[in-house]
């Protein structure tokens, strides 16, 4: 298996640091407000990876935090009359229902900043006692960037060229630094804010500080893959292999993988542009499931253009590996010894062995997803034209249960949902039954118009209503 490694820029041979084990670390959401559809890329991405892992055999420890305080977590409360801590359970349990639907698997720890408090202020110490951060007046704790001579590896950055480009970003409430590059471990409180005690003032703890922290107790002091998007290459993973291998000694991770940039409709995603998606409102137009098959269709360190065309190809191209599935579970009930030629079977097998072998290769060569799915594809081909009524049950369960194993590794769900309104919807068919049945076909006629609007075709039968979505 070979990885990209961002910190040499070529791909290495994976070798864990412990035979069979896979400790990994990924960069989770802020939660001040729902995930957006840029937050989910990673996730689903990194959760594909740790499924091929255990479908290789390995143990994985999969840690991935939960950002609860920080300047957006404050800044909406104080909008809102509420406190921090409000804000980041609500946006907490909101991101863990929209990651259910994704399909994306719990970490096997989900630590969160204020509860490793405690932790970051021990890391802190520690990089005082070293000389590797220094106390300003006011109470901030810095961390030296001249103290760590490999300061810009991942990142390929020149600390000179970076001291320069810092000089023009230098902002209100950064004159205690020494360099202009330095940043922030603690910072004292402001009014209204939630802080902790601490040595040098009451405060908060920097954004860096806490993936550090929570990678060293919840993996140790040196982990197998450190990942996430692209945009935190610089400066936030930056600088926390200049604090981590700075207080432990040791190099921190060993593989550092990064995803793509989303686009939308080739453009960047922004508020302002009108282009901005959460991952709630696109489920409201399409099952999560396809949102998931959309990320996985474009190898992971790509740029991904998101578009309504592009989603309805997912789409399609999903359903097409759902109804195989259908189709050979409905041969697999009425099929017996069947009196298809043993050869043609035993050739069929052989097919299959060669296009999971080549989904294997796909996968070990740096996650390529893209072409993961094109074998998936095939194995749909090959389900759908040597498969029948004469096929053995044997070999109609050996396409199934490949095609569903290869599946699970990318987190696609073969089972077919049964579609369910939701409770409006379901209380609009019933008043409009109510109206026919008042004869009042004006207001009937008007639900079902609203019902199109929404997606919801309506059809009268003798067996009562059926619908679809448009």
């Amino acid at each position: 298996m070979k990885i990209f490694n961002t910190l040499s820029r070529q791909k290495e041979e994976f070798v864990p640091l412990e035979p069979g084990k896979v400790k990994m670390y990924v960069c989770g959401p802020t939660v001040y407000n729902f995930i957006h559809i840029g937050n989910a890329r990673p996730m689903i991405v990194f959760d594909t990876v740790r499924r091929y892992f255990e479908y290789k055999g390995y143990e994985v420890n999969f840690v991935s935090n939960f950002t609860d305080v920080d300047d957006k977590i404050i800044k909406k409360a104080i909008e809102e009359g509420v406190d921090a801590d409000t804000i980041s359970k609500r946006y907490i349990a909101e991101c863990k229902k929209d990651m259910e639907m994704l399909n994306v698997k719990p970490a096997t720890t989900h630590p969160l900043a204020t509860e490793e408090i405690c932790g970051m202020l021990d890391m802190i110490q520690t990089l005082i006692d070293k000389g590797n951060a220094y106390v300003a007046e006011d109470g901030t704790v810095y961390f030296s960037t001249a103290s760590f001579k490999e300061y810009g590896k991942l990142s390929h950055k020149n600390l000179d060229d970076l001291q320069s480009g810092f000089r023009e970003l230098k902002v209100t409430g950064e004159e205690g630094k020494r360099d202009p590059s330095d940043f922030v471990l603690w910072k004292p409180k402001k009014e209204g804010e939630p802080y902790w005690e601490s040595d040098w003032c009451q405060g908060r703890p920097g954004w860096h500080i806490e993936c550090s922290v929570m990678s060293k107790k919840y993996l140790g002091e040196q982990i197998d893959i450190h990942a996430g998007g692209e945009d935190l290459i610089f400066p936030h993973h930056e600088n926390e292999i200049a604090q981590s291998e700075a207080a432990n000694g040791k190099t921190f991770a060993r593989y550092w993988m990064h995803n793509g940039f989303l686009n939308i409709d080739n453009k960047k995603m922004s508020k302002s542009l009108g282009n901005f998606f959460t991952v709630r409102e696109i489920s409201e137009k399409y099952d999560l499931q396809v949102l998931r098959f959309f990320m996985l269709s474009a190898h992971y360190r790509s740029p991904l253009n998101f578009s309504a065309d592009l989603m309805e190809a997912s789409k399609n191209g999903l359903e097409r590996i759902l109804n195989a599935v259908e189709r050979l579970k409905e041969l697999e009930a009425k099929a017996g010894a069947g009196s298809a030629p043993a050869e043609a079977e035993s050739a069929g097998k052989a097919q299959v062995k060669e296009l999971v072998e080549k989904y294997e290769a796909a996968m070990d060569d740096d996650f390529n997803t893209a072409d993961a799915v094109s074998a998936i594809f095939e194995l749909v081909k090959l389900a759908n034209s040597t498969a029948n009524e004469e096929s053995s049950k044997e070999y109609v369960s050996y396409l199934k249960e490949t095609i569903e194993k290869l599946c699970d590794v990318m987190g696609i769900i073969t089972e077919k949902k049964a579609e369910i309104l939701d409770s409006e919807i379901e209380a609009m068919i019933e008043a409009r039954q109510q109206a026919r049945k008042e004869k009042n076909f004006a207001l009937a006629d008007e639900i079902r118009g609203k019902l199109s609007d929404m997606g919801i075709l309506l059809e009268d039968t003798r067996e009562g209503v059926k619908w679809k979505r448009a």
